[in-house]
């Protein structure tokens, strides 16, 4: 795994994590690495691995059954989903749209661009 300097390498982790539950790399209910393992296998210390699940389960993405693992929630699609989203809307296209309307971008054109992506 690459690292950016631009983000903290524990939230780059979580979103690795997260969109591999998004495009179906791991499933609900599916147990993923230790800490160590996943610490070894990235290169990261595994105190960073371990802020990163400590994230996830906050959010609910994943939960530890106490002395077998860390395993995926069986709801974690929808709360990536809805926190994703949460972002984008209030974070994300705020900005395009500002940038949008300096650049005197028809926000007709733009939807024809959105709708021919597939």
């Amino acid at each position: 795994m690459e690292f950016s300097e631009h983000k903290p390498i524990f939230v780059q982790i979580c979103d690795s994590i997260t969109e591999r539950i998004l495009n179906g790399k791991l499933s609900p209910g599916e147990r993923i690495s230790s800490v160590r393992e996943y610490g070894a296998e990235i290169g990261v210390n595994p105190n960073t691995v371990m802020r990163s699940y400590e994230r996830l389960t906050t959010e609910g993405v994943i939960y530890n059954k106490r002395g077998i693992g860390f395993f995926i929630a069986e709801d974690a699609i929808e709360k990536i989903l809805a926190k994703e989203r949460k972002e984008f809307l209030e974070k994300e296209l705020p900005e395009v749209c500002k940038r949008a309307k300096l650049l005197k971008i028809d926000p007709e054109e733009i939807m024809r661009i959105v709708y021919s992506l597939k």
